[in-house]
């Protein structure tokens, strides 16, 4: 008796012990062990040979190479929530199936943005490094080191989805007033539990707030949604917390405006450029008017492990001949 075949699934990158262990037990799975980034070469060899492709959100599937002639994928199950690596629509097109990971890493993102929110205003990196490095430190004093009580401020947070309401639900607790821009209002159980006001002008809401947080997706649409025009906006004490995507914010018109004492400070986890950081980010971080972290505001090892159960389930789904639960589409980006 014959026995079916296996689907050749290439993982892209390292993911956790116990998901590869699963996907080599249910597919021929091919791994990437060490976790070296794939080039967009080696990318490109694996869509002309796999049935699936499981990228992250660090590689890019893009028209050209989703339209080549020798193109076998059936689908690509993204290891990530945001699709703004896929050109969804080519794949669309072209009858590849997009999946993501959608609702597993709300809470720990917005647990990372609410530390940002507090690590601004309190100078927690800049106290953090001054016994380490071996600053001189005087001992207490009643004006050193002093930085801004966040409760009673004004929070404006830009887009209200499952993070940015996790987001709010964490700062009312800690006095913040909750504002936020959509592109529609939420439910008014939901701003009623959290006190939230909706603002239909991003413009207005940045004007008056005192705190933005950005959690909406990078889409076409949010490309530059904090564009030159709109930081300048932005009062002079206020600051950004930005846990989405480098790409909604004008990174060069933001350094400038921080080196400039225009924008009280900034404090981010995602960057336009990725993996490259902006030198002049670098520097405005060592002399204290700026956090930044490498990424990490979804990194648990609860969070990975229930993404990459969701791409197993995705991919079996579809194997199956069922609709995959978290099926993604042009019409929903």
């Amino acid at each position: 008796m014959s026995v079916k075949k296996k689907p050749l699934v290439v993982v892209t990158r390292k993911l956790p012990d116990s998901i590869e262990t699963r996907m080599r037990e249910l597919f021929d799975a091919t791994l990437n062990l060490d976790d070296t980034p794939m080039t967009p070469q080696q990318i490109a060899e694996a869509s002309r040979s796999a049935d699936v492709l499981v990228p992250t959100v660090t590689d890019t599937i893009n028209e050209e190479m989703l339209k080549h002639p020798d193109c076998k994928l059936r689908m690509i199950a993204n290891f990530g929530n945001g699709v703004d690596n896929i050109d969804v629509t080519a794949a669309h097109a072209r009858g590849i199936t997009v999946t993501n990971t959608p609702k597993v890493l709300t809470e720990d993102t917005a647990d990372m943005t609410m530390a940002l929110i507090l690590a601004v205003p309190r100078r927690l990196i800049e106290g953090a490094t001054i016994l380490p490095d071996g600053k001189s430190w005087p001992g207490w004093s009643p004006t050193w080191m002093l930085g801004h009580r966040i409760g009673g401020k004004r929070l404006g947070i830009l887009g209200m989805g499952r993070i940015g309401q996790a987001v709010a639900r964490r700062a009312r607790a800690f006095g913040l007033q909750i504002h936020y821009h959509n592109r529609r209002p939420v439910a008014p159980r939901i701003a009623e539990e959290l006190g939230a006001t909706y603002w239909e002008s991003l413009d207005q809401m940045l004007a008056r707030m005192d705190i933005i947080s950005v959690n909406c997706p990078h889409t076409p649409a949010t490309y530059h949604l904090l564009s030159a025009r709109r930081l300048k906006l932005i009062r002079k004490e206020a600051y950004i917390v930005n846990t989405a995507r480098g790409g909604v914010i004008d990174e060069d018109m933001l350094i400038k405006l921080l080196e400039a004492g225009d924008i009280g400070g900034a404090a981010l986890d995602v960057y336009e450029h990725e993996p490259a950081v902006n030198p002049k980010l670098v520097r405005l971080a060592k002399a204290g008017k700026v956090t930044l972290l490498p990424h990490m505001g979804s990194a648990t090892i609860e969070g990975r492990v229930e993404m990459g159960e969701k791409v197993i389930i995705n991919i079996r789904t579809f194997l199956d001949n069922h609709k995959p639960p978290d099926r993604v589409l042009p019409s929903m980006l």
